[in-house]
């Protein structure tokens, strides 16, 4: 991206921010700001931002003002923007909600310079918090990490969310397997709403995964200004897990298609099943209708009434009639190839 001209940002005062905040609201007098340092590189967290953290970001660091408004935009796709000092990343992991019980997107924000890395999720990402958690109480794993600096702490961050997508496929493969089993012991009615809820969870993940594909091969091409040429193959890594996951997505997208088809067919089987029995049920009654039919017409039948009198012409007629819808019914049925 061309460079562009930094114009002054405009600073909002504590002060300001407390007298637009409702009274009701309890204020905060410091911003949420973790930070970790060691030998002249910052790691900056900033979980949630709310105005006084973006406050605090416009004042220790310059960043482009249109960077500020898609830390604080909610509708961010993933990308990257390339700036003479520093990087601006977006990117987007799948996060299980367990109030709603389905994945979201979990938007992580980034800003990468010569000697600072800060990390900006809109909600918790528990790999980047694990890591940096590791990162402050252990002196050792802060040294090994923040001592090969800003590239290789950015490697470090991308790789572990995208480690973390392995075990959520993983249970999306086995709720796959029981679904097929289910299919096949009797359950193929109960079990469409479990077809639907992996097939939405299949759709949701690739909506989050697909998009950033191209911006990972973008930052594959842009991160020599900040990542040494030893750890090229350490982000070439990170390519190939993308990779796998999509493939792996792409395989159950095909499964539980496959397994929805099944499950149709089955129910499919089923209710032919039954309707063969139905029909099987009919034939059966359907002489005994037939003669509790005629014998129930109010004409003069054999055996009925007089003996002498014998069958009425009006029983005859419609004996005929009935013979004769019977055959012209026989022959439209052959005509149309049903028999």
């Amino acid at each position: 991206m061309p460079s562009v001209p930094r114009p002054r940002i405009r600073r909002t005062s504590r002060a300001r921010l407390a007298a637009a905040t409702p009274s009701r609201t309890p204020l905060r007098d410091e911003p949420n700001i973790a930070e970790v340092e060691y030998d002249g590189l910052r790691w900056i967290n900033i979980e949630r931002p709310g105005p006084l953290e973006r406050a605090w970001l416009e004042e220790h660091f310059d960043f482009h003002p249109l960077d500020y408004e898609d830390v604080a935009s909610r509708n961010q796709r993933p990308k990257i923007d390339e700036y003479p000092d520093y990087l601006f990343i977006v990117l987007h992991f799948p996060v299980f909600d367990k109030a709603v019980g389905r994945l979201n997107a979990a938007e992580l924000d980034m800003f990468v310079g010569p000697d600072y890395l800060i990390t900006i999720p809109n909600e918790p990402i528990p790999p980047v918090s694990y890591l940096f958690e590791r990162c402050t109480s252990n002196s050792d794993f802060r040294e090994s990490l923040l001592s090969k600096g800003p590239g290789y702490l950015l490697y470090r961050i991308v790789d572990d969310a995208f480690d973390y997508c392995f075990p959520m496929l993983r249970k999306m493969g086995n709720k796959l397997e029981r679904i097929e089993e289910d299919i096949f012991e009797g359950r193929s009615r109960e079990i469409v709403r479990d077809i639907s809820n992996a097939k939405q969870e299949i759709i949701n993940f690739r909506k989050i995964v697909r998009p950033q594909r191209a911006v990972l091969n973008d930052l594959e091409r842009t991160k020599q200004r900040f990542i040494s040429g030893d750890l090229e193959i350490y982000f070439d890594d990170i390519v190939d897990a993308s990779e796998r996951i999509w493939d792996v997505l792409e395989n159950y997208k095909e499964v539980i298609e496959a397994l929805e088809s099944t499950n149709e067919s089955v129910i499919s089987h089923r209710v032919n099943d039954i309707l063969l029995v139905l029909t099987a049920i009919s034939v059966v009654v359907l002489p005994l209708t037939l003669v509790a039919s005629i014998f129930g017409m109010n004409v003069g039948l054999p055996g009925g009434g007089d003996p002498a009198a014998g069958p009425s012409t009006s029983f005859w007629i419609i004996i005929g009639s009935m013979v004769v819808m019977l055959l012209g019914m026989f022959g439209y049925f052959r005509y149309r190839r049903w028999l």
